[in-house]
């Protein structure tokens, strides 16, 4: 199993930040969270553990387990390779991912049984070129350049859901059936021959030579709409009500088709 990265907050400023960090985190699989010389007093007093909790929305295993330390140097002793967070280039020669590339570099290293951590700075200054320099590569997110600002539970976020993906085998596209189920193809002939024959009764077909290309139309709109076996069963009851035929008729003629 491949080993989460770990987000290290640095002299974090407000609790809420904190709590909603920790939802972020957990809807992404990240479980632990390290915290560095933050402004209010470890353990919290009660109001403001409320209130981080609040913010949490239920990822409260996340706060009560969350590691504290003095300094970012005890905060990354254990870690092989830390990325931190930064959208200035602090004048040092460094290699520099987008969130997405890190991902898969994340997980390469997670699976080569290296303990990664990301590592992000307080809200309004972000890490100090001090603490940039104690990590081995950067992260930038890549926004509007002329509003790239993130709290940092967004960045966590955006972090947090490019590793998630990189590992997710969830199919990109799905077709959602409910209770019914894809048509098959004899289903859709069957639809197709009965809605040809009545279109050719009612004169739908006025120049033969066109014929051809207007039923491969006509047919490829109907394998395009990807119809379940309900689906086909209410277009046949809406080609039976143009036609006057009484729906329970039309229910067993389709039935027996």
């Amino acid at each position: 199993m491949t080993t989460a990265p770990i987000i290290i907050f640095v002299q974090p400023q407000l609790v809420e930040n904190i709590g909603m960090t920790a939802r972020a985190m957990m809807n992404c699989g990240l479980s632990e969270l390290r915290i560095v010389d933050p402004r209010d007093p470890w353990p919290l007093h009660e109001p403001l553990r409320e209130r981080m909790n609040a913010a949490s929305s239920g990822a409260d295993e996340i706060l009560n387990n969350a590691g504290m330390f003095a300094t970012v140097e005890e905060a990354i002793a254990d870690l092989n390779y830390v990325y931190a967070t930064t959208s200035r280039t602090h004048d040092m020669v460094n290699r520099i991912f987008t969130a997405r590339a890190a991902a898969p570099d994340m997980i390469e290293r997670a699976t080569d049984g290296q303990k990664v951590g990301v590592m992000f700075g307080r809200e309004r200054t972000g890490l100090i070129s001090d603490h940039v320099a104690l990590a081995n590569a950067r992260i930038t997110i890549p926004l509007n350049p002329e509003f790239a600002s993130l709290n940092l539970a967004q960045a966590v976020l955006l972090i947090g859901y490019e590793w998630y993906q990189a590992k997710d085998t969830t199919a990109p596209l799905r077709l959602a059936t409910g209770k019914s189920r894809p048509a098959t193809h004899k289903e859709y002939f069957n639809f197709w021959n009965r809605l040809e024959s009545e279109l050719e009764k009612n004169g739908f077909f006025v120049a033969e030579d066109m014929r051809p290309v207007m039923t491969r139309s006509l047919q490829n709109m109907l394998q395009r709409a990807e119809m379940t076996e309900q689906e086909i069963r209410t277009w046949h009851g809406v080609v039976s009500a143009l036609l006057g035929v009484p729906r329970r008729n039309q229910m067993k003629k389709t039935e027996g088709a």
